[in-house]
């Protein structure tokens, strides 16, 4: 590495908007920490951060507003190659020529077409997978609720067939389009100098569906727990912290609450939450819908519940809520699913169960509820030892250092 530790941290987005953007905001804090320059590339957006930086963010392109078939058009190309992107992170490299460059999500805003300017530029290239869209076109390995892998061995056609993204064959399409044309010219493939993957069943995933072993690094996600303390008083319910979707398997979780008798805590929003409330008024379950919740009410809620519960039923990486709870003393149920079973050991820091399976979930809910509050303490504890052994902001870095060294030439 230069003396000069330049690091370029890119993502769609410049502020907390999901968990992609919280490993990329922490870890540009904790490289800026530990002495590097870190310059961000993002999108401009009302709710960005400020950056002295911000001039070389490309133009907002955000869904759901109402605009002319011009303006689609326009925004349906730069989704699939944005020369704009290329432009701005040209001009942005000849001004601080930074060492390595660090990608997380740049799919349908910033793009791919930046990779291989970064090196025509001579800038080495990571990327965090913080999802599987270089292998699914529609990236959940999801299709019609359940999950899917049919286009494993370049069946990409299917993600039209089946119209996996939001159920249209013109939003299926365009991702079809813009798969089609990223594995043409190797946007991935031919730039990226290394892979990161929070989770070995990610690694694991990706090698399957035909990635180079040898170009991925495993590197898990992080959370600094000194900055939580454990509750001292603890409530009578579970919790789940996280968008309110399908795939989360809530349907599942209000249906155990009500079989198991319990009471739960659902934080957060989403597209399931009209029928979440109506599952629950039908079952008569105790839930308690508390919608958004600003980081100190978050940790409190976790921190005095019984344990927090995961109950997915789609591939997840690797949650950092799971992290976040031992953190704050707490066990975790979750579901045999994707990187989930990684982060929980069975009856020593939580509970795990099938994926989709009420009864099996209801009675891990009762079990626990049932344990004297210091065995579910114990737990907790020994998710939080967990942490502060092997999921330390300093072992990141170190870990994240070691691999910019292999792919600077």
């Amino acid at each position: 590495m230069t003396s000069e530790r330049r690091l370029l941290a890119i993502n769609n987005y410049f502020y907390r908007r999901g968990g992609a953007e919280s490993v990329f905001l922490d870890q540009i804090d904790l490289f800026a920490s530990a002495g590097w320059e870190v310059v961000p590339f993002a999108m401009e957006h009302p709710d960005n951060l400020p950056s002295p930086w911000s001039d070389y963010f490309v133009s907002e392109i955000e869904y759901g507003r109402s605009s002319g078939p011009i303006t689609k058009a326009k925004q349906a190309a730069k989704i699939i190659f944005s020369l704009e992107a290329r432009r701005k992170i040209r001009a942005l490299v000849g001004r601080v020529q930074p060492s390595v460059a660090h990608a997380h999500n740049v799919y349908h805003h910033i793009s791919p077409s930046i990779f291989d300017v970064l090196k025509a530029e001579g800038v080495p290239v990571v990327m965090t997978a913080h999802d599987l869209k270089l292998a699914c076109p529609a990236y959940k390995m999801l299709s019609q609720g359940e999950v899917c892998e049919r286009c494993r061995g370049g069946r990409i056609h299917n993600v039209l067939l089946r119209r996996c993204v939001k159920d249209s064959a013109m939003v299926s399409g365009l991702v079809f389009l813009e798969t089609l044309v990223h594995r043409s010219f190797g946007l991935y493939r031919d730039t990226l100098d290394c892979l990161i993957a929070p989770s070995r069943f990610y690694r694991d995933k990706l090698v399957q569906w035909g990635w180079d072993a040898s170009r991925i690094a495993y590197i898990p996600n992080f959370v600094d727990a000194e900055q939580f303390t454990p509750w001292c008083h603890e409530g009578n319910y579970f919790v789940y912290a996280g968008r309110l979707a399908p795939e989360k398997g809530l349907a599942t979780l209000v249906r155990a609450t009500a079989l198991a008798r319990q009471r739960l805590v659902l934080v957060g929003s989403g597209p399931e939450e009209e029928a979440l409330r109506r599952l629950a008024f039908e079952l008569d379950a105790q839930v308690v819908f508390a919608g958004h919740l600003d980081k100190p009410e978050l940790k409190q809620v976790i921190g005095e519940s019984r344990a927090l519960v995961l109950a997915s039923e789609w591939y997840e990486n690797a949650p950092i809520s799971v992290l976040e709870a031992y953190a704050l003393g707490r066990p975790v149920i979750g579901t045999r699913i994707g990187g989930i079973p990684e982060l929980i050991v069975h009856n020593k820091t939580g509970a795990l169960v099938e994926p989709g399976n009420v009864g099996m979930l209801a009675e891990a809910l009762a079990s626990m509820a049932k344990l004297p509050r210091t065995a579910r303490n114990r737990l907790g504890a020994a998710g939080r030892d967990w942490v502060l052994r092997e999921f330390t902001p300093e072992k990141y870095r170190d870990r994240m250092t070691a691999l910019y060294e292999t792919v600077v030439h």
